[in-house]
């Protein structure tokens, strides 16, 4: 099979008007950038409001493995499918970071013939949005040092700082630094670090920002630090949120571009899925939900994570309701949530798990069960996803069927990522039928209970925990937030992906354990409150052999070694 990037650049693409025209924007909503992509003008969503809207289907996951269960590409794939229904799909899923491109998970479009393209377009820079993310986030950590080596009118605490700076590349000596070393012109001494841009909230109000008036105000509400005596400061105090607006004021339209089968794409936003909601920008979704008969949108991680929050963070803040969620799942997952095997990113596989073995399917199935409870939680319809790979075993993809049947959830064997759009058509069909079904959306937990309950639910009824248990920390850090206000917002657990427990290394759907709650932070302008339970990274490192060591430019100009 060729490589990604061969697929990419053999496709025949069309003129981006002509993708517009097809889910019916004109050329006066678009902004081209280069051949390949355009940015569209918020002006889409009030001249699109008259339209019905279309059926609203989130992709998510069971639990992921080191392995990878191919979200992105099923998303891609099903949007290529609906169209040899002979109807008219919109995916929109998250941009890439650099970071990971050039580290070791490599790009993020899709893959095989179920991606968006070009490749190296949606992987490397697009339109900057990352950049002017990055810029607007590092204007505020300068104004902050120049605040108070200015003399700091405002009293903040610098110890109670939590704004640190960003960079989109993958660096682990940037966890920890020292600014304002050198002499009393060169600023205040005190420690800090670096984010991967794609984990500040800066990224995370972009998301969920629904106009650039909303954009405006929320980073207005960006709390920085505390001052001495207890009381947020936030960059409106600072004076600096007109200024992150306006570096932001193109990056806010979302980027039209086209699948390999030549499926409009809206490549918006790319918010991390640890300590944020992990999900494209709401205003692609208000585009999008308006231009075509389905829009396929993608959440990142397991359903505990990534659907959790689409359906109690982002469809609180947009307003749209959806109508089917698809959980993807792969036999080696599966196999690998039995937890009798160890699986490394980037490492061959242990021999044993290779065996035709049903019963390990079965065995690790405890997560998928798990993951379409937690989509029912919600009022939505769960349709399964199998995403098939070459050398699968019937016996073993009719295990995921058969419980998958036994949970009462349509399921299907999709192979987009050999065949493209036509590999999914049984999955799309079962994604109609499902979308013609009554849903009774609901979130989780209402605007008015208490964060430490909010908590609480999340953990009992979306990860399977007993409870929580709050260090004296987040106690502290939870009363704080109650009195400033904060209590009406919704929660965003930061754990670890790897496991429905706080646990990377229990698999499968653990019960029996306690929630550990070391510390609580706001992202007030996001509009969330994030809990962290465990260690969280958010600035990865580099591998041994990263892949930007394969990534070059070869005599004709063009990029190799992209994957």
């Amino acid at each position: 099979m060729p490589t990604d990037l061969d697929i990419s650049r053999a496709a025949e693409l069309l003129p981006i008007p002509e993708v517009a025209a097809s889910i019916g924007l004109g050329e006066h909503l678009l902004e081209p950038y280069g051949h390949s992509v355009s940015k569209i003008s918020l002006a889409a969503i009030d001249e699109l409001a008259d339209r019905p809207p279309g059926k609203y289907v989130v992709v998510s996951s069971i639990t992921p493995t080191p392995l990878g269960e191919g979200k992105t590409t099923t998303t891609v794939g099903l949007g290529q499918a609906f169209g040899h229904l002979g109807k008219n799909a919109v995916v929109a899923v998250r941009q890439p970071s650099m970071g990971p491109t050039f580290g070791i998970k490599g790009g993020a479009a899709g893959g095989g013939y179920a991606q968006v393209a070009p490749m190296e377009t949606v992987n490397l820079h697009l339109t900057g949005d990352l950049h002017a993310v990055t810029s607007a986030h590092n204007l505020l950590a300068a104004m902050i040092d120049n605040h108070l080596h200015k003399g700091n009118k405002l009293g903040i605490d610098p110890f109670s700082i939590t704004w640190r700076r960003v960079i989109d590349v993958n660096d682990r000596d940037l966890r920890q630094i020292v600014t304002g070393l050198g002499g009393k012109a060169d600023g205040v001494p005190r420690q800090t670090g670096f984010d991967i841009t794609a984990a500040s909230e800066v990224m995370a109000v972009l998301a969920l920002s629904t106009s650039l008036q909303d954009l405006r105000a929320r980073l207005g509400r960006i709390v920085i630090g505390y001052t001495r005596d207890g009381e947020p400061v936030t960059a409106e105090q600072l004076r600096a949120a007109g200024a992150m607006c306006v570096l932001l004021k193109e990056a806010i339209k979302p980027n039209l571009m086209q699948t390999v089968e030549q499926t409009p794409a809206l490549i918006h936003c790319g918010p991390f899925g640890n300590i944020a909601h992990g999900n494209s920008s709401v205003v692609a979704d208000l585009i999008g939900i308006r231009a075509g008969d389905y829009l396929i949108t993608e959440a990142g991680f397991g359903a505990d994570m990534g659907a959790e929050r689409f359906f109690n963070i982002k469809c609180r803040n947009s307003g749209l309701r959806p109508d089917a969620a698809v959980v993807v799942t792969t036999v080696r997952a599966l196999k690998a949530h039995s937890g009798k095997y160890r699986v490394v990113a980037g490492k061959p596989l242990p021999e044993p798990m290779l065996a035709e073995n049903p019963e390990d399917v079965y065995e690790g199935a405890s997560n998928l069960r798990k993951q379409i409870a937690n989509i029912r939680a919600h009022g939505v319809n769960p349709v399964v996803a199998v995403n098939a790979f070459p050398d699968d075993y019937e016996s073993e993809k009719k295990a995921i069927l058969e419980v998958a049947a036994e949970e009462g959830a349509r399921a299907t064997v999709a192979s987009h990522y050999t065949r493209g759009g036509k590999g999914a058509v049984e999955l799309a069909e079962a994604v109609a039928e499902a979308c013609a079904e009554k849903t009774e959306f609901q979130f989780l937990y209402p605007d008015e209970m208490p964060l430490v309950e909010k908590i609480s639910t999340v953990a009992k009824r979306m990860y399977g925990a007993d409870g929580i248990e709050l260090s004296p920390l987040a106690k502290r850090q939870l009363e704080t937030y109650e009195r400033c206000g904060f209590g009406s917002l919704p929660v965003c657990i930061a754990k670890t992906h790897l496991s429905l427990s706080a646990d990377p290394s229990r698999k499968g759907a653990p019960t029996g354990w306690t929630l550990p709650v070391r510390e609580v932070r706001a992202s007030v302008g996001a509009g969330f409150v994030y809990p962290i339970c465990g260690e969280m990274r958010t600035m990865p490192g580099l591998s041994s052999h990263p892949a930007a060591e394969r990534i070059d430019i070869d005599e004709a100009g063009q990029v190799v070694g992209l994957s």
